[in-house]
């Protein structure tokens, strides 16, 4: 056969078995898988980019009459009906007997799972087709990392009852984890959100099956309730509040734990510094929480983030992994997370403090901008001097740009 000459002739050559496929799940799996390839490669707006594919493909391939072009043709609109020339879109004569299910299926069950930080939540739906020749039962797993803001995986594939089965067995082992029925309307909404960010990204995360799957679960989100309405954005701290809530912290039994209570004068602006920058970094997050500390949150700000965002002086990093301790363990039981989560926590933390020290001492992760100042600071200049400042500055501009002269 010769080579095909567009992408839309390199689909069809790629999809020439369709009509040979058991069901219309296989169907809609392989037509996920094709349109795949199409999400990986763009470059931003992916699930766009999918839309406008299917609509070329359609318009393109409006004349063929064989059974596998008008299959595939059938199963794309399916997938993508908002795509141009989609809804005008009809299984051809010789179309397999499963044709007529694509895309027919009910919620049978919705779950959610995830660890008790906080960190990540995974979404679980299991579909039936309205008649059997559609396909055996399946189900859709959505993973939402909260730390990033994104939905980082999604697959759909069976047998359903078993993929509910391993993921209530697992959280049940594990002391760290949570399993619960979930409203679809929410899950629909929150794994939507969540993929819209996806969608965007200039690097997909490696791995994992979300540009095979995508275009398919777009499909069955779609056939869950709602959506919900979204949760308002979350508003930034003012100054009153953050001021309330170290106060509260500050009178805790936690900060007198870990001697946060007394500390001598000359270390206070030490102390409110470095807890600024907690607030800060959970500023930072898609889902601001200022509660919401982790082992993975905690590595993120304290092997990282303050490095690339924060000068410290001495002082400083000789207090911020304490203060970390102490405010992990007070918003752990301001949770209500057991014991042994909190101990995970501050055993993580402790264990990363020689980290934290190197990469003080080496200043390896410092952005430019923070390198910059650190060394304004190391050289006695006084960032409130205009004058001074100007003249550090000029004397410094070979190490502040990227010119050689």
């Amino acid at each position: 056969m010769a080579t095909p000459q567009t992408p839309y002739e390199a689909v069809l050559h790629a999809a020439r078995d369709v009509t040979r496929l058991d069901s219309a799940l296989d169907a809609e799996m392989l037509g996920a898988a094709l349109l795949g390839s199409v999400y990986a490669v763009a470059e931003t707006d992916r699930d766009n980019a999918v839309r406008e594919f299917v609509g070329g493909f359609l318009t393109a391939t409006s004349r063929r009459r064989s059974a596998a072009a008008t299959t595939i043709r059938a199963v794309f609109a399916t997938l993508v009906p908002d795509a141009e020339g989609a809804g005008r879109v009809r299984p051809g004569a010789y179309a397999p007997a499963w044709a007529g299910q694509l895309g027919r299926v009910h919620l049978t069950g919705a779950w959610s799972y995830g660890d008790v930080y906080g960190d990540q939540t995974s979404y679980l739906a299991t579909f039936a087709y309205d008649d059997d020749e559609g396909g055996p039962e399946h189900a859709l797993v959505a993973l939402v990392d909260h730390n990033i803001g994104i939905t980082k995986d999604v697959f759909v594939g069976g047998p359903a009852a078993r993929i509910v089965e391993q993921a209530r067995e697992i959280c049940t082992q594990d002391e760290f984890t949570w399993f619960r029925t979930e409203d679809p309307a929410r899950m629909r909404t929150e794994v939507g959100r969540h993929l819209a960010i996806t969608d965007d990204l200039g690097e997909l995360p490696a791995q994992g099956s979300l540009a095979t799957d995508r275009a398919l679960v777009g499909a069955r989100l779609a056939a869950l309730p709602g959506p919900a309405p979204a949760a308002a954005d979350v508003p930034p701290l003012t100054d009153e509040a953050r001021t309330g809530l170290v106060r509260a912290f500050l009178g805790s039994p936690e900060a007198v734990r870990f001697g946060l209570d007394r500390v001598a004068d000359g270390e206070l602006a030490s102390l409110h510094f470095c807890l600024g920058l907690l607030l800060d970094h959970a500023a930072s997050f898609p889902d601001a929480d200022p509660m919401r500390w982790s082992p993975t949150v905690a590595e993120l700000f304290l092997l990282d983030w303050v490095h690339r965002r924060a000068v410290l002086d001495m002082d400083d990093a000789a207090m911020l992994p304490r203060v970390l301790r102490g405010w992990a363990a007070y918003a752990a039981r301001q949770r209500g997370l057991a014991p042994a989560a909190a101990a995970r926590t501050d055993e993580a933390i402790q264990e990363m403090v020689p980290e934290f020290a190197r990469l003080y001492s080496t200043g390896e992760r410092r952005s430019p901008a923070t390198a910059a100042v650190a060394q304004l600071m190391a050289d006695g200049v006084n960032p409130d001097d205009p004058a001074a400042l100007d003249a550090w500055i000029e004397a410094n501009r070979h190490r502040l740009t990227d010119d050689p002269a």
